[in-house]
């Protein structure tokens, strides 16, 4: 049997080993959900997926320590940050309990015309069938409600590969879904490798497919979907942020630095590129310069942890080659730029790098952030926009009418006045537009989209 080592990220000891499903079992569970599906009378009732979320929910309180602790110490996110995602995931439970209720259609008017007299007609949302979710490593928690929570919620079957480097967080989810009631088959967690996990992309018996990861796989595996199935893609970002003269720079620094290294800037709208106008911009970078030097880095697990470790050591290599490339090409390394040890990188700011190389083009998906000064607004929109990935942007400004135009020009899903790109909650619209991905996620928007429209027309003459 083929097995998975899981090691934490900060010093690369073994947390767990896990045994592989195989190919065999992966088509099992998705003959399963398709079965479930396919039989209406193991259809679960609203009231009985509505009392297993409140268990799911009551469940993810109780063991609420157990659960952060798992996730900081294999995902390597600080355990205050993974506090905060532990939250937001029970919110989300919550989120579908409300949202079930609205989960409905309306009436499509008839008699308008002499060939559709006698007639009433209703829309009503059914369970799209089976879903399936590849989810990624820097949320595991809460992209692992995201992806599954929806699908239960509005009766849809679904089957989740976790990340490999995150998967104990997940089993952890998983066996509390199942101490909550939820039936097999509805919600099964497949530990496995990429060639196995491709049957959830290419089975004609999958319905929805949902992606978190980078552009180059989901693009490349929404090519190969069955016919007919849909899809939700949630790709990376190169965040743009606009700073204008009148900003308040001491409220903003702050927010500015969570936004730019929450995560080791592993996050799919971590703040990267900020244009910062010509007048303000010394003050500006050192501010920054200052916080960010402050910040504690190390063990993910302390409690005093700002700063944790990447996923991977190569992913050290890597962030550290592009900062030594754009270095070379003549930016200036304010602070960081350094390997503080295999695992960590320092918090990094680079000021002007040449906007044609990897950090300027290309998420870093790393602690490094990039500015670059600008002496006209529109100029610097134009250069924000010059990239074809569009997720999440913001904007600092004191002016309304400057916020607003701002945000008309920009080319993103979501921009925020006054705030980072990293801001998000769980009922808002959240996706990327471009490369950057498909499909509006948040717990609403994808409970509607593991749902489709069927319409009932009745003919009868007393209408």
């Amino acid at each position: 049997m083929s097995t998975l080592k899981v090691y934490a990220p900060y010093d690369q000891s073994l947390i767990k080993e896990i045994p592989l499903k195989s190919a065999a079992e992966m088509q099992e569970a998705i003959d399963r959900a398709h079965d479930l599906y396919e039989d209406r009378s193991q259809w679960l009732a609203k009231h009985e997926r509505t009392k297993i979320l409140e268990d799911i929910a009551f469940l993810m309180e109780e063991r609420y320590d157990e659960i952060v602790f798992q996730s900081a110490q294999e995902g390597g996110k600080p355990l205050k940050d993974t506090k905060v995602e532990m939250d937001r995931a029970i919110n989300g439970v919550k989120l579908a309990i409300e949202n079930l209720g609205h989960q409905g259609g309306q009436e499509v008017p008839m008699g308008q015309t002499a060939a559709s007299v006698n007639r009433m007609a209703y829309t009503m949302r059914e369970p799209i069938g089976v879903v399936a979710s590849v989810s990624a490593f820097n949320h595991p928690i809460n992209l692992f409600v995201h992806q599954t929570i929806p699908a239960i919620a509005v009766g849809s079957p679904v089957i989740i590969k976790p990340a490999s480097t995150t998967p104990l967080s997940c089993l952890m989810m998983q066996d509390i879904y199942d101490v909550a009631g939820l039936p097999a088959g509805w919600c099964t967690t497949m530990v496995c490798d990429r060639e196995v996990a491709e049957q959830l992309v290419t089975s004609p018996k999958v319905n929805f497919f949902s992606f978190i990861g980078s552009a180059k796989v989901g693009w490349g595996l929404r090519a190969r979907l069955a016919p007919g199935t849909r899809c939700a893609l949630e790709h990376g970002g190169v965040a743009p942020v606009i700073v204008e003269p009148d900003t308040d720079i001491k409220s903003m620094i702050t927010g500015l630095t969570k936004g730019s290294f929450y995560h080791a800037g592993q996050v799919c709208v971590s703040v990267q590129r900020v244009f910062v106008h010509e007048s303000i911009m010394d003050e500006v970078v050192n501010e920054m310069d200052t916080l960010a030097r402050s910040l504690k880095i190390g063990d993910p697990v302390s409690e005093e942890t700002e700063v944790g470790p990447l996923i991977k050591p190569e992913e050290v290599d890597r962030v550290h080659e592009w900062v030594t490339e754009a270095k070379n090409a003549g930016a200036k390394v304010i602070c960081g730029g350094e390997k503080i040890s295999d695992t960590c990188y320092a918090p990094t700011i680079l000021l002007n790098p040449p906007e044609d190389i990897r950090v300027s083009t290309d998420e870093v998906f790393g602690p490094v952030v990039c500015f670059y000064s600008y002496s006209n607004r529109d100029e610097a929109i134009a250069r924000a926009n010059s990239l074809d990935y569009a997720f999440q942007a913001s904007v600092y400004t004191q002016h309304i009418d400057v916020a607003l135009d701002t945000v008309k020009k920009l080319n993103a899903t979501a921009v925020m006045v006054n705030d980072h790109t990293a801001f998000r909650v769980d009922w808002m619209p959240f996706g990327g537009r471009d490369k950057s991905g498909l499909g509006i996620g948040s717990i609403p928007h994808s409970m509607h989209d593991m749902t489709r429209e069927k319409l009932m027309v009745i003919k009868s003459d007393v209408l």
